[in-house]
């Protein structure tokens, strides 16, 4: 599920070109119940930095509540909301910038450059996120009926977050160089709905 149409075609060709019987479903993530239907699916997956791209954590839970059947599980792995209230810019410490708990007004960012590896300038450069305290979404994934069975919060990250001040730490994942134990950078919880 994407709500962006450029990124559901080429989904759809890499499920092709792959022989997956993958169905790729255009739609913004607040309508995937309504537009996959309730209570159909045993797991739901939340992968790094989707979670910033939404204004309503508690809208999110609802949504994931009703796409899983009883019994069925919600995997997240995620940015750690300490990680996103950095400021990027400042490459010789670690600064809070930004807001860690949800805020109605988006975090702002005016950048002609992406995290994937190019020389390609972007065209459109200002992104609004959001960020999202671990209790609030804790909280809200247990409002809407799930039980965490598992958080675990890492020292790191899959992509060079703060790329002055990491280091690999093999495979894709990265940690900060100086002192990496200061503060957690990713987390993964695991929750079942009743």
């Amino acid at each position: 599920l994407d709500f962006s149409p450029a990124a559901v075609e080429v989904a759809r060709t890499l499920a092709l070109d792959l022989g997956l019987p993958v169905e790729i479903v255009e739609s913004d993530c607040y309508a995937a119940a309504d537009i996959l239907g309730q209570g159909m699916f045993d797991l739901v997956y939340t992968g790094i930095g989707a979670l910033c791209w939404l204004p309503d954590i508690d809208r999110w839970a609802k949504v994931v509540a009703d796409l899983l059947v009883p019994g069925g599980r919600l995997f997240v792995r995620e940015g750690h909301p300490v990680l996103w209230s950095l400021d990027y810019q400042v490459t010789d410490a670690l600064v809070i910038a930004h807001p860690y708990f949800e805020t109605d007004d988006p975090i702002i960012d005016d950048e002609d450059t992406t995290y994937v590896e190019t020389e390609t300038r972007l065209l459109n450069t200002v992104t609004h996120s959001w960020n999202h305290g671990l209790a609030e979404i804790i909280t809200a994934v247990m409002r809407h009926g799930l039980r965490v069975t598992m958080l675990v919060e890492h020292l790191s990250v899959p992509w060079a977050a703060l790329p002055e001040q990491m280091v690999s730490a093999g495979g894709s994942e990265w940690v900060l160089k100086d002192r990496p134990q200061r503060l957690p950078l990713s987390y993964t919880l695991q929750a079942i709905k009743a």
